[in-house]
């Protein structure tokens, strides 16, 4: 095959840009600037009906907030409730709260009642049921059907929290799921990048560590504050009763 002139200029900048993420050594001054930098990857999504915008609780959500704001759509929240480790590290059993809707792995189903492990899930729920009614404030769930959701998180280590919101979001049958990220581990890049239709992420530093470490400030909001936060956001469509 030959490569004309702008192939090869393009190219070129790819792999230039490739670089610019692996050797990336500067950090976000906090989540919301991060949330500005990643909105600016995001603009194709600007104001489109079909869009939303889904921060991961705690770290997601002000980096998804600055997201929502600049591209000018809903947001809304996705709180995980990691419950067992069956296999040990890397396995999970979840439940996931995407916009006031419950998902709950299916193996929980066979867990036997009336036993500590059953007492402990249940337990484990009504906290997860709680941190929902302080963070969404009593709004109702909204319709994720046939919409393409902006999924975001503050960084990718592992990708296990990527792929627990991931698994619980396809269930609600979404035309499309866009994770993005300010920065990810080569590893979890690539665990992600296989699970959602689309993956945006502005840095893979190689030596990672964790997400924290690239932000000069990594203040999360509380469950309180995160409640204030969606509420300065249009809302968007509740799910039809």
């Amino acid at each position: 095959m030959v490569m004309t002139q702008s192939s090869n200029s393009t190219a070129a900048e790819s792999s230039h840009k490739r670089i610019e993420l692996l050797n990336r050594t500067t950090r976000f001054p906090n989540l919301r600037a991060a949330g500005r930098e990643l909105a600016l990857q995001l603009q194709t999504h600007r104001a489109r009906g079909d869009s939303i915008v889904m921060g991961i609780a705690l770290g997601g959500v002000p980096v998804a907030h600055e997201v929502a704001i600049h591209l000018r759509l809903p947001f809304d929240l996705v709180l995980i409730r990691r419950l067992l480790a069956p296999q040990g590290t890397g396995s999970q059993i979840c439940a996931v709260n995407l916009g006031g809707s419950l998902v709950i792995d299916e193996e929980l189903a066979t867990v036997t009642p009336s036993t500590p492990l059953k007492h402990f899930v249940e337990d484990a729920m009504a906290e997860l049921k709680r941190r929902e009614q302080t963070c969404r404030r009593g709004r109702s769930p909204i319709n994720l059907a046939a919409r393409k959701i902006i999924l975001v998180d503050c960084g990718i280590r592992s990708g296990s929290t990527m792929k627990a919101a991931i698994g619980a979001l396809r269930t609600m049958k979404p035309e499309r799921i866009i994770a993005a990220v300010p920065v990810a581990s080569p590893e979890g890049h690539k665990v992600v990048a296989s699970l959602a239709d689309e993956l945006v992420c502005l840095a893979q530093p190689q030596s990672f560590g964790h997400a924290g470490l690239w932000y000069e400030d990594f203040s999360r909001p509380g469950d309180d504050r995160v409640g204030d936060l969606l509420e300065k956001i249009r809302p968007s469509e509740p799910i039809s009763t």
